[in-house]
């Protein structure tokens, strides 16, 4: 399965840094505001140490990771819904983004120039999200215009749309993100294709300075306690030191990361974190040909996992034969896990855990 994340903030708070720390893909960033004006979109490694693990035990031609597309877009000031700055149409970039990274600036160090003059992270989360609220309810606005006809018509598709929107549309007037709000399933199926920023889960991402690596100073704090408030993800990590991590050599970076206390780079943090906010998983396949990781929802079914590979093999799906990297690591090939009575057969109703290894028989 496909996911992506999009960046969110303000002018020169650190989006395309990070952006540029974590794809390594070069995103032009500067020292001035709306450097970013069309959406620079790079596609990122999830790190994963078990894919060596594998790799130890299993003879391949070629190891292939899961992937993230991250999607910067062009910095948010006040009014940017009423059209100051750059306005808000490059939100449309990030629409179909399963969810937000929300950069905030936490160093005051430097002479960086910070679009409202001074820093103060908890003002710079109020401006982003009041003109995400902003956009959304433009958005909602136009859709219960769209069904209201239908509705007057007493079309019961369209009454029920109609409800719907208008309840979004009173959170959204009250300064509240979407994502506030308990929805019924059904609600949420009915919100679902207006692709509604704030309804999409978000993840704080504090820029510290080199001085608060781990995040422990006053800026990042606060923004941690806000995003433990609203049930949000968080991490810090350091923008500018995340890039130089990225520009050395893989064999050089152990011994960078030693020497500035880390263990390892933010990416790798950011990245967990992401799929923890999503509810994702990890499941392997590993053969001669190559050895890959695949990206799930947690809970789902051996047959939904099989169709991330090809949707033909959801439908024909027969059972999976299924072991752990835990014991590839213990007994050291699959033809030892199998005399060991340790390789599962699994069927339609399994769910899958997280770092399961998979073959999957598939009829016709």
């Amino acid at each position: 399965m496909s996911v992506a994340c999009g960046i969110v903030g303000l002018p020169n708070v650190g989006k395309s840094t990070i952006f540029n720390a974590i794809t390594a893909a070069g995103a032009e960033s500067a020292n001035y505001p709306f450097c970013t004006i069309e959406p620079n979109i790079g596609v990122v490694d999830v790190p994963d140490e078990r894919l060596e693990q594998i790799h130890q035990h299993i003879t391949t031609d070629r190891i292939v990771p899961a992937s993230v597309k991250i999607v910067d877009i062009a910095g948010l000031v006040k009014g940017a819904a009423s059209g100051e700055g750059l306005g808000n149409k490059f939100l449309g970039n990030i629409k179909d983004c399963d969810a937000i990274l929300h950069v905030v600036r936490c160093f005051e160090k430097g002479d960086i120039i910070h679009v409202s003059g001074s820093v103060d992270p908890m003002r710079d989360v109020e401006i982003i999200e009041l003109e995400l609220a902003l956009a959304d309810l433009d958005t909602v606005n136009r859709n219960i215009e769209r069904v209201s006809k239908k509705a007057r018509a007493q079309d019961k598709e369209a009454i029920f749309q109609r409800d719907i929107f208008e309840k979004a549309k009173m959170v959204l007037e009250a300064g509240k993100q979407l994502r506030s709000v308990e929805w019924k399933k059904e609600e949420h199926e009915a919100l679902k294709p207006l692709c509604l920023i704030t309804l999409k889960p978000v993840m704080f991402v504090a820029n510290v300075g080199d001085d608060d690596l781990e995040g422990a100073g006053a800026l990042p704090s606060r923004v941690r306690e806000y995003a433990t408030k609203n049930h949000a993800e968080f991490v810090a990590l350091c923008g500018d030191i995340e890039g130089e991590i990225m520009k050395l050599p893989v064999e050089d970076r152990a011994t960078f990361l030693a020497d500035m206390g880390l263990k390892e780079p933010g990416l790798n943090r950011l990245v967990r974190k992401a799929y923890d906010l999503l509810g994702l998983q990890t499941y392997f396949t590993a053969g001669k040909i190559e050895i890959r990781a695949w990206t799930i929802h947690k809970g789902d079914t051996a047959p939904l996992a099989a169709g991330v590979i090809h949707t033909d093999f959801e439908k024909h799906f027969i059972r999976a034969e299924v072991y752990s990297v835990a014991d590839l690591l213990h007994y050291k090939s699959e033809a030892a896990i199998r005399a060991a009575g340790k390789l599962r057969a699994e069927g339609r109703e399994y769910v899958m855990r997280d770092g399961d290894i998979c073959h999957f028989l598939i009829g016709k």
